[in-house]
Formats: C-alpha cells, structure tokens, sequence
C-alpha cells in the first residue's frame, strides 16, 4: 500500500457518488481477510482521490484476490475517463506491483468496484497533500502516512529487504512495481543497492530471515517508496 506515480487529472472537489459513499469505512468493525501464499504475486491499485483544496484522501482499490491485474486491461485504464465516471477530483493507477511478504491479514475489507473491466476491493485510505499532487508523484525516501489495520508475516528462511534511515528507523519491503522499470524481477532485489540512488545517510540492505518477521498496523502505518517506487511499510516496535 502506497503512494506512488500520479497519473491523473486534478479539478476541484467533486460529491462523493452514490457507489462510493456505500463503500466500507476501513475504521468500521468488520472481519479479517487473510490471504497467504502471497510472495511474487502480482496486482494493481486503482485509488479515487476525494477531497481538497489542499488535503485530499485516496480511496484504495486493490485487485487482491480478485484478479491478477491483467496487462490488456490494465494497460486500457483511462484516469480521466474513471475520474469522470466515479465523479472524484482523480483517479490515480498504481501498479502493477508484486507482493514481497508471505501472508497479509487485512481488517475491514471493503466492498468491490469495477473500473474500466477491473475488479478491485476498498483496502485503505492514503492522506494526500496538494503539493505531492502537483508534483506528480510523492517524494522518494519520505513517509506517508495509511489508514489501515493488518498484519503482515514474512516466514522464517524468506529473504526480506530493508532500508535503513540515518537515525536507524527500519523500512521493509512490502511489494516491488514494474512501473519506473517495467523488467524488474524478484530476484534482482538481492542486488538493489547499486541501482537506488540512496540519500545521504541511508542504507539498502538484504537478509534471510533466522526467524518469522510479522509486521501489524493498528489503525495507521508510515509507509515510503524508493526511487524505482518499491514500497516499504516502517518496523514499529524494531523487533
């Protein structure tokens, strides 16, 4: 989960549509979805951008258990023409990504939209601030902030990979996009270093893990993306 390339078109705030003010609040008590055998699985994100002047929300749509986020149809995706059906202040594609951790238990699943063809479910809501929006994207190496509750479990013997932040706080990859570099694999993560461009300070590092790793968000988690918009969610306590 997170933000990532803006491919939009930006108006004023626009009502809510009636399919969307339907959709579940991800703070409403609802039951658990886990999903396991997830590493190296592929999906897309559609993300409805609501709100404004100066802070707007994104409405998380994800193809998870759905579908694996067809390439014909994803690549057929219009923002503008989504952004006009769905009545939002824009539609944002993320993806397609893969997935990096083994199991994801995610609490108050939403309900299922369909976007140009797409199936995709309401999973999060991401707090957007105009500036990232004008930017057309969000600066790499910086926090955003999910509203999300879920726990993530990479398995003992996995590799996980990891960036370190100056003053030590710990960020682990959560999924891997081919979106700034449509041929990258899993296995070229082992030797990612040499290809970020790291700020000063900070730190690309990889291990096999001696013992399960599980990650859980309570409400909210911070989450940041490389400069290729791989996506890592901050070790909290740092176990």
């Amino acid at each position: 989960m997170k933000l990532i390339t803006f491919v939009l078109v930006l108006f004023s705030s626009l009502p809510v549509s009636p399919l969307f003010a339907a959709v579940n609040d991800p703070t409403e008590t609802s039951p658990t979805r886990t999903r396991d055998n997830l590493r190296g699985k592929r999906y897309g994100e559609v993300i409805v951008v609501r709100g404004g002047p100066f802070v707007f929300t994104g409405e998380v749509f994800n193809t998870l258990g759905l579908n694996d986020c067809p390439e014909p149809i994803w690549r057929s995706l219009d923002p503008r023409a989504l952004k006009k059906e769905f009545r939002a202040a824009a539609v944002v594609l993320n993806g397609p990504r893969y997935f990096v951790m083994d199991r994801s238990s995610l609490a108050n699943p939403g309900r299922v939209a369909t976007f140009g063809g797409l199936e995709a479910r309401h999973l999060a809501n991401v707090r957007i601030t105009l500036p990232t929006i004008l930017r057309g994207r969000t600066a790499p190496y910086t926090e955003n902030t999910v509203a999300r509750t879920s726990e993530f479990l990479y398995r003992q013997g996995g590799r996980i990979y990891e960036l370190i932040a100056p003053d030590g706080t710990r960020y682990v990859m959560q999924t891997y996009a081919v979106i700034v570099d449509p041929d990258l694999t899993m296995a070229d993560l082992k030797n990612l270093a040499a290809r970020l461009r790291l700020p000063a300070g900070w730190q690309y590092r990889t291990r096999v893990l001696d013992r399960d790793l599980v990650l859980r968000a309570e409400g909210t988690i911070h989450v940041l993306q490389d400069d290729l918009e791989n996506s890592y969610q901050r070790v909290t306590p740092d176990p």
